[in-house]
């Protein structure tokens, strides 16, 4: 159940401000008795109150009557003040992870064969984005099956989005696809494609009918290989991901020349 405190108010200013909202005007004493917030803290809790906007007083009364904000009022001056202080947080996490950005080191990369797999389709897309957003130099994309990837669902569009921050640091993106699964695809897709990506640098999208299998070429260096649902071709069942250097300019060389004969993607 909701309470005033998920707002910030601790247990003895929740008490105080909601025994005002019943009793109106009345004076610390009185309050204190209503709201069962010691008289000795009474005081305090008052000031916090006022200082927050939640509650005002009538200083000319003798003794001095305090009286409860309205309830709309306080409690958006209560979101705004949580909003702001999620957002400076928000600011200061941001400046950690910059400095430990400069801090941290990988480790030299040993060129020793390693795999991982991703089982499911939103860990395979997990998988999937975390390795593209690893890419330092280029991005391979071959797709002859309709996959995430390739639509506009939530995955898909979580691949677009992190493609787009791959350009927007240099990276090269080059996709090969069947022209079957270019047909298949939803407008909006030709319409990101268009609008967003056509026209950027580094990146190009090619056809060709001679491609087999689903997978990503990264950095030259790593192979992120998809594989289909054993009982529904266009849902993907796993990710199985190779950092090897020698299968990877294997799948390069293969790559290659269904690049340079493959036409350029016109929608």
């Amino acid at each position: 159940m909701a309470s005033l405190r998920d707002l910030g108010l601790s247990e003895y200013e929740s008490r105080a401000y909601r025994s005002l909202l019943r009793t109106g005007p009345t004076t610390a004493k009185e309050l204190s008795r209503a709201s069962d917030v010691p008289m000795g803290r009474i005081y305090d809790v008052l000031n916090s109150l006022e200082t927050q906007n939640l509650a005002r007083s009538q200083s000319a009364s003798r003794p001095k009557k305090y009286v409860a904000v309205e309830p709309e009022t306080a409690l958006d001056r209560l979101l705004a003040d949580k909003k702001r202080e999620l957002e400076e947080q928000a600011d200061q996490y941001e400046e950690i992870v910059d400095e430990l950005g400069g801090e941290l080191e990988a480790a030299e990369p040993v060129d020793e064969p390693f795999w991982t797999a991703a089982l499911g389709p939103s860990e395979a897309t997990d998988l999937l984005v975390e390795r593209l957003t690893a890419a330092d130099d280029s991005i391979v994309m071959v797709g002859s099956e309709p996959t995430p990837q390739f639509d506009l669902s939530e995955m898909g569009e979580e691949i677009l989005d992190e493609l787009e921050a791959a350009l927007d640091r240099g990276v090269s993106v080059s996709i090969l696809l069947r022209p079957e699964l270019v047909d298949s695809l939803p407008e909006s897709v030709g319409r990101r494609y268009r609008t967003y990506l056509q026209n950027r640098e580094g990146f190009e999208v090619r056809t060709s009918p001679n491609v087999t299998g689903t997978f990503e070429l990264l950095d030259t260096v790593e192979v992120c290989i998809e594989i289909p649902h054993p009982l529904n071709a266009g849902k993907t069942f796993g990710v199985i991901d190779f950092k090897d250097s020698e299968f990877a300019a294997d799948v390069l060389e293969a790559f290659q020349p269904r690049w340079e004969d493959a036409k350029p993607l016109e929608l």
